[in-house]
């Protein structure tokens, strides 16, 4: 048996055709559709970047117990179990977080591993004088224009990079059996950089200030007239991801992998590009459907289904599938599904999910109502980091950060090892002025009000969603004080 998994960053599923977008240029994606059962109740679990991957390998919540970080070494790693099981895992990407500290866990539970530089502000090309920038709106770094020197055609690119190296390990490798391909491109994640020929399609001429990466934060008047041409620089970059999706599915075809082979097309989650006046995906405001519901398409070569399925699916059950379909226990300390009945019956996996990020709401879906609670501490106060690996993203924890630090007790899930205990710090960059965070609890139909702009009163069903998040929080051993932060000691007793 084997195994495809690619991966994008920041994949918004209301901007591709098989989810109904009638403007961009996605013609590889509606192909895929017609091969895969598309999912059309997929959510994440826990954001950004590294918690979802987090989640990929070990098939659980990340954002209950700390935020974001490498592996940790309780960890089941679905690639390092298929290496242990004799399946070669194999990872390619140009995601530049893995080689970072809070992340440097990851790549080295494959088999093998390749890493493609030169996305956003990786540290790459050495450029020691003054750099000037353009004029710009939003953000503009010296290293990203460094690294686009040096990228400044689609062949030099890293996304292209990345997908070459995929198909090359398809070529040599297409008639061995017993191996996982992750092919994991950073795009479309902002800043949306792309050549010039796939932007005309969608603007034949532009004559504003320099946009491309846009900040964490509401849309600015400034901004606002130049919206559509960050919408546009996404959709063009969108469109060269469509056309190297479309090499890896003429390899499939050119070998006939789709006679043993799984295919995962997904995401870690959306972005919003002015949706809700906002942009991007900011802890400071509500993660709303853009952000938090994901495309996702498997193909099953044993029951070769296709089509549209609405069971509700998350990120966690990703692990659990491909383990299931290796033929290897899944352990039990995944908490997602295998989807295997799912994809061929349409059989339910979950009736409720959660999804957030360490020290924001928690959310909570059925797939028709959405359920977001707020902190009530206003000073979103008792909040800790449970770890043994503590760093942040691109640091270690600084020493003043680990001086009131405890052992906690041990999680179900940490095979018997207590972990330490620290006072999460980072929650204070969202508190405003006043030292309050900004989060409200609301309700939300998506059928009724599929833009979530009118928040519900509906004290019955609030009071089920907050009975769920409590049971599912109890499913995932969160600490004890979450529940006291989130202000559910009573429906926890």
């Amino acid at each position: 048996m084997k195994a495809i998994m690619i991966m994008y960053d920041s994949l918004n599923r209301h901007m591709l055709s098989p989810y109904g977008c009638d403007w961009t240029r996605t013609p590889n994606f509606r192909r895929l559709a017609d091969r895969c059962t598309t999912f059309d109740k997929c959510y994440v679990g826990s954001l950004p970047c590294m918690p979802a991957r987090r989640e990929i390998h070990t098939g659980r919540y990340n954002f209950l117990h700390r935020s974001w970080g490498p592996m940790e070494p309780y960890d089941d790693s679905m690639p390092e179990i298929l290496k242990k099981n004799g399946i070669h895992s194999h990872l390619i990407s140009d995601h530049y977080h893995y080689w970072e500290d809070g992340g440097c866990t990851y790549h080295s539970r494959y088999s093998t591993w390749e890493n493609v530089r030169g996305q956003e502000g990786d540290p790459w090309k050495a450029f020691v004088g003054n750099k000037d920038l353009p004029p710009h709106l939003g953000q503009c770094i010296k290293q990203d224009m460094v690294n686009r020197e040096y990228t400044d055609t689609e062949e030099k690119m890293a996304q292209t990079a990345t997908f070459r190296a995929g198909m090359e390990f398809l070529d040599r490798n297409h008639g061995e059996d017993n191996w996982f391909l992750q092919v994991e491109t950073f795009d479309p994640h902002e800043p949306f950089y792309v050549q010039e020929e796939d932007l005309l399609g969608f603007e034949p001429s532009y004559d504003g200030p320099f946009f491309d990466w846009p900040g964490y934060h509401p849309v600015t008047e400034e901004e606002r007239p130049y919206q559509q041409h960050v919408r546009n620089k996404y959709a063009a970059l969108l469109r060269m991801c469509d056309r190297n999706l479309g090499r890896i599915l003429d390899k499939m075809d050119a070998y006939d992998l789709w006679e043993d082979t799984m295919l995962i097309v997904n995401t870690d989650h959306g972005f919003l590009l002015g949706e809700h006046d906002w942009w991007a995906k900011s802890n400071e405001i509500n993660f709303y459907e853009e952000i938090v519901h994901t495309p996702l398409f498997i193909y099953d070569p044993r029951s070769r289904a296709s089509g549209r399925c609405d069971c509700l699916v998350q990120t966690i059950d990703l692990a659990p599938t491909l383990l299931e379909f290796f033929g290897i226990p899944v352990p039990e300390d995944m908490l997602g599904c295998p989807l295997k009945e799912t994809i061929a019956e349409g059989r339910p996996v979950r009736e409720t999910c959660l999804y957030g990020t360490c020290g924001a709401q928690i959310s909570c879906t059925d797939g028709r109502y959405v359920y977001v609670l707020a902190p009530v501490s206003k000073t979103n106060d008792p909040l800790y980091n449970y770890t043994l690996m503590p760093t942040h993203m691109r640091e270690m924890f600084p020493p003043e950060e680990l001086q009131e630090l405890e052992l906690s007790e041990p999680f179900s899930f940490t095979k018997g090892c207590r972990l330490l205990k620290i006072k999460n710090r980072e929650k204070s960059q969202y508190l405003d002025e006043r030292g309050e965070h900004p989060y409200r609890t609301m309700l939300f139909d998506l059928e009724t009000d599929p833009g979530q702009t009118n928040p519900l009163s509906d004290p019955e069903r609030e009071s089920y969603f907050r009975k769920e998040i409590v049971r599912l929080m109890k499913e995932n051993d969160a600490p004890p004080e979450q529940y006291e932060r989130m202000g559910l000691q009573a429906e926890r007793e």
